[in-house]
């Protein structure tokens, strides 16, 4: 993950692919999980490493690929090789004695969530959890942390993620910018990829697809239920995966095969059904597509999410700003109305903790999903997604139908006598609507307009009584 312009519109072209290549599932434990998660709609993701101490992006100011991003601070190291072995030491330093995270287990389930994916290891190769096969991990004894009760933290957050009944996800880089097998010291790097040609130093490339292997092994063996393998870096791939016109080609230099098959093998083995998420190749190891800081504004026709920055940066970084509680339910009803899922990231500080605006957040998220969350999980779109600032979803079972009304920040109620009109998508099906978190039942009238649309047109009372309504006000469609 990184901020960059360019980078957002290669990963679009990428998306667009993925469309072009997606694979759907056959084995029929992935098929079972696939749409279990799909009916989950809201989960958490958190990029925390060494990282936060300074404040910077995630990984990406070691890169040498693009300075106008990378938050390279000259105090931090006034050569790029100076910079990078500080940003290495901060392993000697990092030492999160507030880490907590049954704390923000609870604030994700009062929010709502059901998943999360946590960042096992970013492409700097820092791993935050208690690998075998490198030193460069928050237990080794040159780590601070390490000789805390929770110095696994990973283990520590999947088991208090589980502990709430929330699924749990590994994020796990494919690059590794810290292993001399990907970032050779015999020759400088030059971008985010490969610094050597595999195919002239296969030895050294081989040893790197084992450590690759060996760590997704340990993760998938040692660390209890896991349902998503999220893996990042999609430059890591055959070069033959992805239609040579997609601007994303041209960043891959070398041939970079760690063999998924082999991966996903092993990952199913000890995860029957586990969803394997190689984000951005666009085979059948992204069982689903991943937009970043994206919303589709129409229906795609494959299982996606959303993974989008609750505030401006996917790290902590000092008096970030955050979206407002009414920005992020919106964004919310516009992903599941179109049929996608939410990944929403917050970033820990060196500390362990969360912005204070975290927690606010995701209570007022709590506070609206508790009224309206039947309209959120277990659902799937209309075909119709959005019509007038309102997106439309049905219960799995069809029992149901939604109208999912967006209102402004300024908007908690509906006006004695209002009149409300939206298109009728399910022909004539449903005669009351209820509005959620009250207990009005209002009669449905159709009509047809002008253009010959089927409409419904909702009429409210005098003295309706409707207020603190919030983010946006959902219409319960009753048969």
């Amino acid at each position: 993950m990184k901020k960059n312009l360019l980078y957002i519109l290669l990963l679009s072209f990428c998306n667009v692919s993925a469309q072009q290549h997606y694979i759907a599932p056959t084995d029929s434990l992935v098929i079972k999980k696939l749409s279990q998660w799909q009916d989950w709609k809201f989960g958490l993701l958190m990029h925390w490493g060494t990282y936060s101490q300074w404040g910077v992006v995630e990984s990406w100011s070691i890169c040498p690929e693009d300075e106008g991003w990378t938050q390279r601070d000259s105090t931090h190291g006034k050569t790029y090789n100076e910079y990078k072995k500080n940003y290495e030491a901060l392993q000697t330093t990092f030492n999160p004695q507030n880490f907590d995270p049954a704390k923000w287990a609870a604030a994700a389930k009062d929010a709502g969530m059901k998943y999360v994916v946590f960042t096992t290891k970013h492409h700097d190769g820092f791993c935050m959890f208690d690998t075998k096969e490198t030193d460069y991990k928050i237990t080794s004894p040159k780590t601070p942390f390490s000789t805390n009760p929770k110095n696994n933290i990973a283990k520590e957050v999947f088991d208090a993620f589980r502990k709430q009944g929330i699924a749990t996800g590994a994020y796990f880089s494919k690059p590794d910018w810290h292993t001399q097998n990907y970032w050779w010291p015999y020759f400088p790097p030059k971008d985010r990829n490969v610094n050597y040609d595999p195919k002239k130093y296969p030895l050294r490339w081989n040893a790197f697809k084992d450590f690759t292997y060996n760590q997704i092994k340990e993760l998938m063996s040692e660390y209890g239920k896991m349902d998503i393998l999220w893996l990042d870096g999609g430059w890591v791939r055959p070069k033959n995966t992805i239609d040579t016109a997609v601007e994303w080609q041209r960043t891959i230099t070398y041939e970079q095969d760690v063999d998924m098959a082999k991966i996903a093998a092993i990952a199913r083995r000890y995860q029957p059904g586990l969803l394997v998420v190689d984000r951005s190749v666009g085979n059948e190891y992204e069982n689903y597509v991943t937009p970043e800081q994206q919303l589709p504004s129409t229906l795609l026709p494959y299982p996606w999410e959303t993974c989008m920055t609750m505030a401006g940066s996917w790290s902590y970084v000092p008096h970030d700003k955050y979206k407002s509680t009414n920005e992020l339910v919106h964004t919310l009803v516009k992903i599941v109305g179109t049929g996608g899922n939410l990944l929403l990231n917050v970033g820990p500080d060196a500390n362990g903790e969360w912005d204070t605006a975290a927690y606010t957040r995701l209570k007022e998220i709590g506070e609206w999903m508790k009224i309206n969350g039947e309209a959120i999980y277990n659902t799937r779109p209309a075909s119709i997604p959005i019509y007038d600032h309102s997106y439309y979803t049905i219960s799995k079972n069809k029992s149901a139908a939604y109208i999912l009304t967006l209102l402004k920040e300024q908007d908690h109620y509906f006006t004695n006598g209002a009149l409300f009109q939206v298109e009728d998508l399910y022909g004539g099906k449903f005669n009351h609507i209820q509005i959620l978190g009250t207990n009005i039942k209002l009669p449905v009238k159709k009509y047809r307009a002008t253009n010959g649309l089927p409409m419904l047109e909702i009429s409210f009372p005098n003295d309706n009584g409707i207020r603190n309504l919030k983010h946006a006000v959902v219409f319960k469609l009753i048969k």
